[in-house]
């Protein structure tokens, strides 16, 4: 290789690192937008409700055992019987669980901000089978059993919108606020009056919950049998947890989903009776739900598409150079880099205005900004409408192709690695029989006069 040629070449390399610096800093921009518009979405869900999880309902019943010990004094040898009353809780779950929810979407806006935020209005019914003396076989005399309560857990109690009734066995019961019960943390519970713990009993619950939350809606499968409707106007929904749903249906008007499980499947009976042993833990990871995902989000979109602009930079670069070479045209460094500029500054537009104007729509207005005005900056520099034409279709070209890989997201490594490949067979095949060691030599008659002639058409 010889010296112009390598002078050259380690020109355009050091650009292209000094334009990494612009790219970092709107990359950072995007990142701190992020952040803010997160940060706003976050006070909106403080001051009205957040993310939602149902856990329960649970039957407890509280209870005082009197526990006798023999202690045998060292010195005195005499034996002495010492009483001690302990006190833990029973906890029944139901038989039966079943809900049946509705979900309405609302947005609330804050500035160029909106959250979205949802209304469920849910049924909530099934049955519990409490035992004779609560499954107590020995020693009943011994315990001392106080007034049992069905509690439910609800994580964020200021979403509660309607004035919650138990309905039990034909009678009608009011909630109270607070759980009562450290694995459930936030919730309600409700008195049982009537409930006789010395037969076995049958309890048919019924309850109406409506929740406002933001963002998801989970529910845990308390039920040794549970089933869970849930319909909505959101159709973008993204199910997750530990049960994906049995039945599913998406549309551009919504979605419905079905859950169905059983004690053999989440083991909760196991994990309650663990938690009391252990003083209270946390039910949530053994729950299922859905999210209510946005799927035009701009900065999580502008972050994949600046992550595409080193590629764009270097191809742009290296078509210039194709014409230095191929068609003996100089494109001076200061060339390279205004244009560089503005294949950097594409982003900075893609990003302020999708903020506005939605990210499909931007695009277009950014992608089409850029190649007009590189297009116009290289008809001047290649001294030919014809070639900046040309190179503003190929560059238009990438951006479609850009596009393309923002919304395939599943094939973006496939089609980038199609693009990289017809590149270089591109290159290949433009300087098949480019003689390399040639360039920057001295030109022969033809050559110099063809020089000549482009000086006076300078001059």
């Amino acid at each position: 290789m010889n010296r112009t040629l390598a002078i050259k070449l380690g020109a355009i390399a050091g650009l292209i690192l000094l334009l990494l610096i612009p790219l970092l800093m709107i990359d950072g921009l995007i990142g701190e937008r992020q952040a803010y518009r997160d940060g706003v979405l976050q006070d909106i869900a403080r001051s009205s409700s957040y993310a939602q999880q149902i856990t329960g309902p649970l039957v407890v019943v509280p209870y005082s055992r009197t526990v006798r010990e023999w202690h045998v004094d060292k010195e005195t040898k005499k034996r002495t019987l010492e009483e001690r009353e302990y006190r833990g809780r029973l906890y029944f779950l139901p038989e039966t669980f079943e809900l049946d929810g509705q979900m309405r979407t609302e947005l609330r806006h804050r500035g160029i901000y909106e959250a979205r935020l949802y209304h469920a209005d849910s049924r909530i019914s099934g049955h519990f089978l409490l035992p004779a003396n609560y499954g107590i076989d020995e020693n009943l005399a011994d315990y001392r059993f106080e007034q049992p309560f069905l509690t439910v857990g609800i994580s964020d109690v200021r979403g509660i919108e309607n004035a919650l009734k138990l309905r039990l066995n034909g009678q009608q019961l009011d909630f109270q606020p607070g759980s009562q019960e450290s694995m459930l943390g936030n919730g309600v519970h409700a008195p049982l009056t009537g409930v006789n713990g010395s037969a076995q009993q049958r309890l048919d619950y019924a309850f109406d919950l409506a929740l406002l939350g933001s963002s998801r809606l989970d529910i845990t499968p308390i039920g040794r049998d549970s089933q869970v409707s849930l319909k909505s106007d959101w159709p973008h929904p993204s199910f997750g947890g530990e049960f994906l749903p049995t039945e599913r249906t998406v549309n551009n008007d919504g979605f419905s989903a079905r859950w169905r499980s059983s004690f053999f499947a989440t083991n909760l009976e196991e994990k309650v009776q663990a938690c009391a042993a252990r003083s209270g833990c946390d039910l949530s990871a053994s729950s299922f739900g859905v999210g209510l995902v946005d799927p035009v989000d701009q900065y999580l979109k502008a972050d994949r598409a600046i992550k595409y602009a080193l590629l764009f930079i270097v191809l742009t670069f290296a078509g210039f150079f194709l014409f230095e070479v191929l068609a003996r045209l100089a494109v001076h460094p200061i060339q390279y880099a205004l244009v560089g500029m503005a294949l950097a500054l594409f982003y900075l537009l893609l990003l302020s205005l999708s903020e506005h104007l939605g990210f499909e729509l931007a695009y277009l207005i950014s992608a089409s900004a850029c190649v007009a005005l590189i297009g116009f900056y290289l008809c001047h520099v290649l001294r030919s409408l014809a070639r900046g034409c040309g190179f503003s279709l190929g560059l238009a070209a990438l951006y479609g192709m850009l596009y393309g890989l923002l919304r395939a997201e599943d094939y973006a490594l496939l089609m980038g690695s199609l693009l990289l490949f017809g590149v270089l067979a591109g290159v290949m095949v433009l300087t098949r029989k480019l003689d390399w060691y040639g360039i920057g030599k001295p030109r022969g008659k033809d050559e110099l006069q063809w020089s000549l002639d482009e000086v006076e058409v300078q001059k």
